[in-house]
């Protein structure tokens, strides 16, 4: 269901935005009358949109900054993120571990860490992390995305309570696995395996993702912040 002017006046800035989960989000935004302004490294990809859009590698601390400052969001939803290889932990590649890490963490916090400053201005903001239902339970020959995926978490709860009086929220949300072009990094014994936890015995859709995302970017969630919610068709219990 769209809520048609629900972002009246409001700006999101969506990472990873060019493609998959975060251009499904930008839809939606759109769709309910706001404004967005993608982030994505892929140029090609931003060619190919009809939204704002920026090119920027959010793995750089100063870009993302500067970027932050100019675009001036009231909305931000954390979305970029890679899964790695799927391998046991005494195999994984370390230069793998770290890009996974450089991306799906240390590029949530740069995002976080220049947005804050920017809502608390305002005295109104919104921030959404992706985690994962694998930062919760650890997903075996995972090791990377759950652990990053973990520390997206822990994140979001610390930097929620930081913010609990200024006007400005974050959230997280821990989807089981969304069939998405990310699927395509993934062995099929991974992408079977993850469908084979889930209780309703189905992926969950970009569209699901997106109506959670939207109600926590929205003033109907006023009164809630540092949490993580399971999109996970079951699977996770807390």
């Amino acid at each position: 269901m769209i809520f048609e002017n629900r972002f009246q006046g409001r700006k999101a800035v969506i990472t990873g935005g060019a493609a998959g989960l975060g251009h499904g989000i930008a839809e939606r935004i759109t769709a309910e009358g706001g404004t967005v302004e993608i982030w994505d490294i892929n140029a090609d990809a931003l060619d190919a949109l009809d939204m704002d859009s920026r090119q920027i590698d959010v793995t750089d601390a100063e870009a993302v900054a500067l970027a932050m400052q100019d675009a001036n969001p009231d909305i931000l939803v954390c979305s970029a993120g890679i899964t790695g290889p799927n391998t046991t932990t005494w195999d994984y590649p370390i230069d793998d571990w770290l890009k996974v890490h450089d991306l799906n963490l240390n590029a949530v916090f740069y995002c976080n860490r220049a947005a804050a400053p920017v809502m608390r201005a305002k005295g109104w903001g919104r921030i959404i992390n992706i985690a994962s239902i694998a930062g919760k339970e650890g997903n075996p020959n995972a090791p990377a995305y759950s652990a990053s995926k973990a520390g997206v978490i822990g994140l979001t709860k610390s930097l929620g309570k930081e913010l609990a009086t200024s006007g400005v929220t974050c959230n997280a949300i821990a989807p089981a696995a969304v069939r998405t072009a990310i699927f395509d990094q993934m062995t099929q014994e991974h992408i079977d395996f993850m469908q084979s936890k889930i209780p309703m015995g189905r992926f969950g859709t970009v569209d699901e993702i997106a109506s959670m995302v939207c109600w926590l970017a929205s003033d109907e969630a006023s009164f809630t912040t540092g949490f993580c919610f399971d999109q996970s068709g079951g699977r996770a219990t807390a």
